[in-house]
């Protein structure tokens, strides 16, 4: 191996020009290396190459085409252990796969995710002046939100939804854009609550003994095993409501958070520049337009419910309770118990042989035409015999004799 000095700017056209300082890079080439290297390929009996794959024979090494691809393949080979790696890079999947934690938050990942964006300066709202940093541009200039206030909203968002799934409570996830369904979903697994990512019913809330009162509600113990006994005592019991909402657009979903403030249930929302901070309890100053910005805010606190679900299952298995709530419900005695559970399975057997009847009935619905269809040609292509010749015209002169006397229409 030798050192060699190769003036590299534009290729294989720079050598001639002038060399400059800015143009000389060290390469390390071996010293028997060709300059050009004629490729070619060996083919069968049938033009074809014996591993399958298209080659290119190269027969005229002063072609200028190709001289530049054997150049280029040069260079490739001589630069490839030049330059750097980008790592981490951005993968959209892992934010759902892999949210990030409380602890995970830095001013890097919120600016990655273009938080700090807002909206133009046109529709700001001036409850938001204590969120903006500055503003950027001159023709069309935009605000920018202070990612140190964002990241401080954050991490005490993060506080409050870990303190309520930690005593037991629940977490509503509502996002209705297109786009936040996975992450709604995800969060809401996460940290063992609800979501909801289409439209809001009106009333859900107020008025949720009329809209919500038939939905299936069950009573569990503190280590999330469901207690049956409670099936009659829980339909006369009033609908369930959320110890806390997260809206990731509160400009959609002003009816919600009207809701909540009537029935004194705390609420955590993305505020965006063009948004009034004072809807909802704890705000989050961020970019609610940047899907990125959304899942990287709901992730993070959907890690933060995991934690306290966490923290919650590891005390109950220790006998220390965290949350006492004030249900109203009575000891179910043993008969009760008893009797749900032959209702469930019942239920579940119902069930069972519903969807089989459904499925025997779909499979012969898809089979009865192929038989037809099989059978027609058969029918019409056979020759008929002479009695069912015999028979067709003595029924059809029946027929004739009928109409004329009357008895059918012809």
């Amino acid at each position: 191996m030798i050192i060699r000095t190769l003036p590299l700017r534009h290729g294989r056209l720079a050598v001639p020009k002038p060399i400059t300082p800015s143009t000389l890079r060290t390469l390390a080439t071996a010293l028997d290396r060709p300059r050009f290297q004629p490729a070619t390929a060996s083919l069968d009996a049938n033009g074809q190459s014996p591993s399958g794959g298209r080659t290119l024979e190269i027969r005229d090494p002063t072609d200028p085409v190709a001289q530049n691809f054997v150049f280029l393949q040069q260079q490739k080979a001589l630069h490839k252990p030049i330059g750097s790696a980008v790592e981490p890079h951005y993968k959209p999947h892992d934010l759902i796969a892999n949210p990030p934690s409380p602890k995970d938050i830095t001013l890097e990942l919120l600016m990655a995710s273009q938080a700090h964006i807002g909206h133009a300066t046109s529709r700001w709202n001036p409850s938001n002046a204590k969120y903006i940093f500055g503003v950027r541009g001159r023709d069309d200039p935009i605000h920018i939100i202070s990612l140190d206030v964002t990241a401080a909203y954050l991490r005490r968002a993060c506080k409050v939804v870990k303190g309520v799934t930690e005593r037991g409570g629940l977490v509503l996830f509502v996002g209705t854009r297109g786009g936040q369904e996975r992450i709604v979903v995800r969060a809401a697994r996460l940290a063992g609550g609800c979501h909801l990512f289409s439209k809001w019913t009106p009333g859900s809330i107020t008025n949720g003994q009329q809209i919500l009162g038939a939905c299936r509600k069950k009573v569990i113990d503190h280590n999330d095993i469901e207690v049956l006994g409670f099936g009659d005592q829980l339909e006369r019991s009033a609908a369930l409501k959320p110890d806390l909402v997260v809206c990731l657009n509160p400009l959609e979903n002003y009816i919600l958070l009207h809701e909540c403030g009537l029935h004194n249930i705390p609420t955590i929302g993305i505020i965006d520049t063009d948004a009034n901070p004072t809807w909802v309890t704890y705000p989050i100053p961020a970019n609610d337009d940047s899907l990125r910005s959304v899942q990287v805010i709901c992730g993070t606190l959907g890690r933060a419910g995991q934690e306290g679900q966490e923290i919650r299952r590891k005390s109950a298995a220790q006998g220390m309770w965290t949350s006492m709530q004030e249900h109203g419900l009575q000891p179910p005695t043993h008969g009760q118990a008893q009797r749900e559970k032959e209702m469930r399975e019942q239920e579940a057997m119902l069930a069972q042989q519903e969807y089989e009847e459904d499925a025997r009935t779909v499979a012969s619905e898809e089979l009865e035409p192929v038989a037809k269809e099989d059978s027609l040609p058969y029918e019409r292509d056979r020759p008929l015999s002479s009695e069912e010749l015999a028979q067709a015209s003595e029924s059809a002169r029946h027929l004739a004799d009928w109409e004329t006397a009357g008895v059918v229409e012809p």
